[in-house]
């Protein structure tokens, strides 16, 4: 298993792994799993690495804008649907 990169580190990085996007946003990994698995939080995967990568900048600001709706009361296909 690979040490964990800083938090210096990853707020530089153009890309972060999910693990480093549940620290940087507060959310539980398995809420972010469960959002890319819903189509809600796009990511890149290169076909030799098997290691989901989530556009560190976009990612969080999807992150906080799914967490505003959920706040005020929209469902998760609701979300979905304003997504598309």
């Amino acid at each position: 298993m690979s040490r964990q990169r800083t938090m210096e580190k990853i707020l530089t990085s153009e890309y972060v792994t999910i693990g480093e996007l549940a620290r940087l946003t507060g959310c539980r990994y398995s809420t972010l799993k469960f959002y890319t698995e819903e189509g809600m939080l796009p990511f890149e995967q290169p076909e030799q690495n098997l290691t989901r990568r989530y556009r560190r900048e976009e990612s969080v600001a999807r992150v906080e804008w799914i967490r505003a709706m959920r706040e005020s009361g929209k469902t998760v296909p609701e979300i979905k649907e304003i997504l598309r």
